[in-house]
């Protein structure tokens, strides 16, 4: 009888702490429902939806939109979310009250890697993201500079080309995403340092994609202390010990290369003063900007550091991720790859390369491209957060509540797409044979590169090197796929920009052109 008393007297305050536990998850929910919240799922006590999300939270929430509707309400621990997976829902977010829908939620690995959010994509909607902004816009990524860069990008595809050319005259196979991923990578740092990656002899370039990498999987992971300053400071999963150690790496590499940049740019200004603005990089610009006494904000180190985290993270990964996406589509659908290979052929002919300037003149490749960001968006979530109060389809959003706009289930919404779940590009070609994009992206049923202010900055640039690599890899090559039954896996993995979870390996068969070093 003694432990029995002993073992009551243990559940009862148990018991008591539960029972008020939930009175107050009650109340809670009681004051979301007065409120006018969007509806919601049925949630457990403490930790809220987070049991129905799964290793790719994009497939998870559309599963549960699916079943609940495109406008939900979720909560996970104490933090609370609007799921928005519906492009009638995204437009009244992003468009109608975008002006309630300029920030950013803070994620504790994505401040880890971008100095505090000293970055663009990351940094709170306010006076310093306005002006840099501005900046990326008219100086590192708009379309003078974009254009400025082309005999570098059109120099790095050929090298690209004739790396793989190589390895297909050898019988050797090929990791496709590894070779896209380094050129993207070369093309960002010629842009960005004036010099390529993957040659730097001290292999400082390829330490610097190694933890770039590193630290943009470990931004797309759901963290834990996400949840709440307990589960923050207890850092159950470990990921502080892990993003410092990488994020010390990536300092000690960025602020070696940015010296080595302020000593040579010096010379350069010295020898030839009259040649430098015509031939500034993208580190140039930034540092004239901290330089500059009299600049509207003045750029802190980090700044610069998280900028260029930017440019390597978001320019490089998503749109490489999207030209072996495409790849991978084509290999399963070859009548689509013969199609798209003899639009090139009758385009471009056959004695000379592919080049950005013809993209224009290939509809049916630019369709191709729009299909594959439809079933697979490089960056499948939209993540904003309120700055205040508003409405939506009648339904009170709170200030500071976190919104998720699902690109991957409005790109799959039967309502707008006939044979949702196809690789059929001819969707996007009208009866004139030109590729249509303008009115779904204005109905907000394709939003490859985000809506609004906030939309991707790099978007020019990505839509220029997708495409026209993803034509070069056509043009070239035969592709012979290796094991999978002669189909290329489709399934995908954890991460920001949407990665395949198993790599593209196959044989290139390099084409008779002779334009090629057969």
């Amino acid at each position: 009888m003694g432990d029995v008393g002993d073992y009551s007297g243990t559940l009862l305050p148990i018991s008591l702490f539960l029972a008020f536990t939930l009175l107050l998850l009650l109340r809670s929910f009681q004051k979301k429902t007065k409120a006018g919240l969007p509806p919601s799922p049925p949630a457990l006590p403490i930790i809220g939806h987070l049991h129905l999300l799964g290793p790719l939270p994009h497939q998870a929430f559309h599963r549960i939109s699916a079943r609940y509707g495109p406008l939900l309400h979720l909560s996970f621990g104490p933090r609370s979310c609007v799921l928005v997976s519906s492009s009638e829902m995204a437009k009244e977010c992003l468009r109608t009250n975008e002006s309630s829908f300029l920030d950013r939620p803070e994620k504790i690995n994505l401040k880890y890697a971008t100095y505090g959010r000293s970055d663009i994509a990351t940094a709170p909607y306010g006076p310093y993201w306005k002006f840099m902004r501005k900046l990326c816009m008219t100086e590192l990524l708009g379309g003078p500079i974009i254009q400025h860069h082309s005999p570098v990008r059109a120099q790095e595809l050929r090298v690209f080309v004739d790396n793989i050319v190589k390895k297909g005259n050898l019988g050797e196979d090929v990791n496709v995403g590894e070779e896209i991923g380094m050129l993207a990578y070369n093309n960002i740092s010629r842009m960005a340092f004036g010099k390529r990656c993957s040659d730097d002899v001290r292999s400082e370039g390829r330490e610097l994609v190694e933890v770039v990498k590193e630290l943009t999987e470990l931004s797309g992971k759901f963290n834990l202390g996400d949840m709440g300053w307990v589960f923050q400071k207890l850092d159950l999963q470990g990921f502080r010990k892990i993003l410092k150690s990488a994020m010390s790496r990536y300092d000690v590499i960025v602020e070696r290369i940015i010296k080595e940049h302020e000593e040579d740019r010096r010379r350069r200004k010295k020898e030839a003063s009259d040649q430098y603005e015509a031939h500034k990089d993208l580190v140039d610009v930034l540092l004239d900007t901290y330089e500059d006494q009299s600049s509207e904000i003045r750029l802190t180190r980090e700044n610069i550091k998280a900028v260029i985290m930017n440019m390597f993270g978001a320019g490089t990964d998503t749109s490489s991720h999207a030209v072996t996406w495409g790849l991978g589509e084509l290999m399963n659908h070859p009548e689509v790859m013969e199609k798209a290979r003899k639009e090139i052929d009758s385009v471009v002919g056959k004695s000379r390369l592919v080049e950005e300037s013809d993209i224009s003149k290939l509809p049916y490749m630019e369709s191709i491209v729009k299909e594959t960001l439809r079933l697979h968006p490089t960056g499948p979530l939209i993540a904003r957060q309120t700055s205040k109060e508003c409405k939506i389809n009648g339904y009170l959003i709170p200030e500071k509540t976190s919104v998720l706009v699902n690109l991957w289930s409005i790109g799959r919404d039967p309502k707008h797409w006939d044979d949702a779940m196809e690789f059929k590009p001819e969707r996007f070609v009208n009866e004139e044979g030109r590729s249509e994009l303008k009115l779904k992206a204005e109905n907000f049923e394709l939003l490859t590169f985000g809506a609004g202010r906030r939309v991707c900055p790099g978007a020019s640039l990505a839509s220029i090197f997708v495409p026209t690599t993803l034509a070069a890899l056509i043009q070239c090559f035969e592709w012979k796929i290796l094991g999978d039954g002669g189909k290329v896996n489709m399934e995908e993995k954890p991460g920001l920009s949407l990665p395949k979870a198993h790599p593209l390996i196959c044989i290139p068969l390099p084409r008779p052109l002779p334009f090629l070093n057969l």
